[in-house]
């Protein structure tokens, strides 16, 4: 048991007591319609309603970009150049936009404005803070004729400098490279250089099989650093339990044997949980990451001695996976990772305090949207279900570690509400908003999903039917990013869940009665 410590609030994924690390934390396509007739989900991801209505909206910001600019207090010699548009449904607008200085292209210059529906400015969103400018634009060395002058606020004081691209093969003789090159146009040295072309390991996993892994080739060899979903990194910590440890490295880009004798297998698993997680927050909320600004968080593999749990830390930013009782059992499945890694999602939109109903709520969702990336992910060794860590077997006997359907088949989570069950472990209080997920998902009654058997009762006796799982993630998190707060009870969830289902279906839809069916299904009323 860890002391209580405000700096470092960690959320721990095992609900026995003596594996539980407690602390306290702070702040690739959907997966297939679970219910017969179901259509896919309505996301929460902004959209427009043809492709021709966003270059619309990219042409106006355009159009007034020189006001914009002047309004941003940007210098006489800056441009700005629309890239992008979305609007959110409550008329909030975000408009990102690239920069020149000069009529030299900025790198590290982008910025997004948020704008009110009235089109007041409400924030802006910059890559640098730093004011552009430079003394000159004629560069001071030697230039081939295939060099971009650009300008460099990439890092500290913007310079002028030089782009060039160098083209070939990689290391390995056979994978084309496209390399990326930045370099002062004063001094001649390096700036920035980065492999365009990025590769794709292969890694055999201890619980998802063989796995495609984006790579990075670096030296003689590659590394686990996935540069198409904001440079994630996966370290070996070496049996420490501080600081990152190694990079995981490997000659020939093929990684683990799948078993836990091979130290990469867990960092395979980690590294897959990790994209898997990643390409599902994009695909079903078109969001970029964890937080929401394109920037990866990291995973950390061999965390002490015989340690039987996962966790994820927001002083870190990053998720850890002990090695199991016998060192060779890593918890990095695949709905593992994506718990761990929605712990960090939670923290960054309702910022769920980690005890009481509240407590039980931020667990519950770690778990609905693990078990969502699971069926996302359309893995053949791991499919989707709604048992939560079944492949990492921490209890030994072979059973998993939450049951959605029926969570008091775990011997202590809660079917129900009542009023005892803020006072539960948050592990356990979490059963609640579980079962709710499942009978939303695909209802009550005995069912039978990628040949699991399921049979999800009700506390009154009632009949709930299910609107599909893509439906009911969808429902969550509108209501956990829009509605949700760090004090939210169960009776708040229900409402912040009935106001998620009007904003997506309407205030008459299947899918809002549907809610409140699954609600009064688990006695919150």
């Amino acid at each position: 048991m860890t002391p209580h410590i405000t700096t470092r609030r960690t959320a721990a994924l095992a609900a026995v007591a003596a594996m539980v690390v407690v602390g306290m934390q702070t702040g690739a396509a959907n997966a297939r319609p679970s219910a017969p007739g179901d259509t896919p989900s309505v996301s929460t991801a902004p959209a427009f309603s043809s492709a021709s209505a966003r270059t619309a909206a990219i042409e106006s910001a355009q159009s007034d970009a020189s006001s914009t600019a002047s309004a941003l207090g940007l210098g006489a010699k800056e441009k700005l150049i629309a890239r992008d548009v979305i609007k959110d449904a409550d008329g909030t607008v975000h408009t990102r936009y690239e920069r020149t200085y000069a009529g030299l292209p900025v790198l590290g210059g982008d910025l997004v404005t948020h704008t009110g529906a009235g089109g007041t400015l409400k924030s802006v969103t910059k890559a640098t803070t730093a004011r552009i400018s430079v003394p000159s634009t004629t560069p001071g060395i030697k230039t081939a004729a295939s060099a971009r002058k650009v300008i460099w606020a990439g890092g500290g004081t913007p310079v002028l400098a030089l782009e060039s691209v160098r083209t070939g093969v990689q290391k390995d003789g056979s994978t084309p490279s496209r390399k990326r090159v930045i370099t002062d146009a004063t001094t001649g040295k390096v700036l920035q250089s980065y492999e365009e072309i990025e590769t794709a390991g292969v890694g055999n996993s201890q619980y998802s099989g063989k796995v495609d892994l984006t790579t990075t080739a670096s030296g003689s060899g590659f590394e686990l650093t996935d540069g198409a979903r904001g440079g994630h990194k996966t370290y070996d910590l070496g049996q420490g339990t501080s600081g990152t440890g190694d990079l995981v490295t490997d000659d020939d880009d093929t990684w683990g044997d799948g078993t836990g004798d091979d130290r990469q297998t867990a960092a395979v698993d980690a590294h897959y949980g990790a994209a898997q997680t990643w390409d599902f927050y994009k695909s079903a909320f078109g969001r970029d990451g964890i937080a929401g600004d394109g920037k990866a968080a990291y995973s950390r593999v061999h965390y002490g001695d015989a340690y039987v749990n996962a966790f994820w830390d927001d002083s870190c930013f990053c998720m850890t996976y002990g090695d199991g009782a016998d060192n060779k059992s890593a918890l990095t499945a695949l709905d593992v990772a994506g718990h761990e890694m929605s712990h960090g999602l939670t923290s960054s939109t309702a910022n769920l305090n980690y005890s009481g109903e509240s407590g039980g709520l931020n667990e519950a969702t770690s778990d609905i949207l693990g078990t969502s990336v699971e069926f996302s992910a359309d893995n053949a060794t791991d499919v989707g279900d709604y048992l939560i860590g079944e492949k990492i077997d921490i209890n030994g006997d072979g059973s998993p570690l939450r049951y959605m359907d029926q969570p008091s088949k775990d011997g202590g989570s809660a079917d129900y509400w009542d009023s005892g069950v803020g006072g539960l472990d948050v592990h356990y209080s979490s059963g609640v908003a579980n079962h709710f997920f499942y009978l939303l998902s695909e209802g009550s009654g005995a069912k039978t999903v990628n040949g699991v058997d399921y049979d999800s009762p009700t506390a009154d006796g009632s009949t709930v039917t299910g609107i599909g799982r893509d439906k009911a993630v969808q429902i969550w998190y509108k209501a956990l990013s829009a509605y949700m707060t760090s004090t939210t009870d169960y009776a708040d969830a229900r409402t912040a869940t009935e106001k998620a289902a009007t904003d997506l279906y309407g205030a008459d839809s299947a899918e809002l009665k549907a809610v409140d069916a699954a609600w009064s299904g688990v006695n919150v009323k």
